[in-house]
């Protein structure tokens, strides 16, 4: 957060803002943030690796206290890790891998801010050397399964690369946003599929818990994408791809809290929003930082 962001601000010292609590590089953090501001492989041109910083400063609209579940977050300890610099290709995958290499040992949560949804991959990958061991749960309006290195492929490289897909579970599939091809070949991998239609008649408690559960069969440990565009359209403006009739903000601030409350959850990341295009109330960007707190509240709630 910088002072021009932060300085228009009110100040209160009985309400602590969100930003202040996060502090240097810290072993022993229970929550690491890191940026990562990939954009260059994106099907679609986009401006995603101005959104880290974008959802840095919004953090400072928000408190450290959830009165839900009467946690604050000035109880657990936070930590920044910066921005890893041009994460894209090859070379910049490498770079990624070596920034997240250390945090399973040093935090219980990492959460990366994308940059588009290639980062699913890299961070992945490079958290654990053996993909066959973990799971995926995306939140996403898209597969992910497509040929190639895009944002559109980080799911299919994982699969290829050792990730079983019966241990992945793809939530808010949206019509008319996928094709045929990829529907068959998530069905081919064993994807565990929950469509948009499907979260139409089952709260999203119900589904993540069975997600939870898919994902980290045999005591996996967990990834969680957070996919930004699997929300409506009207609520997430400055992500590209998302589309009329996704899901509710509450949905995915929920999606985010139960996945961080789970200890098998090890990363989250939010990707796939482009700041540029958010409306002047820069609503996606703060639904993106409150999807930060969520996720750092689950771990504050854990139970061990």
């Amino acid at each position: 957060m910088t002072d021009m962001a932060s300085a228009h601000l009110s100040h209160d010292p009985k309400w602590t803002r969100a930003h202040t609590i996060f502090s240097a590089p810290s072993e022993g953090a229970d929550v690491a943030l890191i940026g990562i501001p990939a954009h260059e492989v994106s099907l679609s041109a986009t401006s995603a690796h101005q959104t880290p910083g974008a959802i840095r400063d919004a953090l400072a609209r928000y408190s450290t206290y959830s009165s839900a579940h009467d946690v604050d977050l000035r109880d657990i300890s936070l930590c920044d890790l910066g921005d890893v610099d041009s994460p894209d290709h090859e070379s910049g995958e490498k770079k990624v891998a070596t920034a997240v290499a250390n945090v399973r040992a040093n935090h219980k949560l990492l959460i990366a801010l994308g940059g588009d949804n290639s980062i699913t991959y890299s961070v992945a990958s490079g958290m654990w050397p053996d993909l066959s061991k973990i799971g995926l749960i995306t939140l996403d309006a898209h597969h992910d399964l497509r040929d190639g290195v895009s944002n559109g492929s980080p799911v299919w490289r994982l699969i290829q690369a050792g990730l079983s897909g019966k241990n992945i579970v793809q939530i808010g599939i949206s019509d008319f946003a996928n094709s045929r091809e990829y529907s068959q070949r998530a069905k081919d991998a064993g994807i565990h599929v929950v469509t948009r239609d499907v979260l139409r008649k089952r709260p999203m408690a119900d589904v993540m818990a069975e997600a939870l559960d898919i994902a980290g069969a045999g005591g996996r440990e967990i990834y969680v994408d957070l996919d930004v565009d699997v929300c409506d359209r009207a609520v997430v403006p400055a992500c590209p791809a998302s589309v009329p009739g996704g899901i509710s903000a509450d949905e995915l601030r929920q999606a985010a809290f139960l996945a961080g409350a789970d200890a098998r959850v090890r990363a989250i990341d939010i990707t796939e929003i482009d700041a540029t295009l958010d409306t002047p109330d820069q609503r996606t960007v703060r639904l993106a930082a409150l999807l930060v707190l969520e996720g750092a509240c689950g771990v504050a709630s854990r139970k061990n």
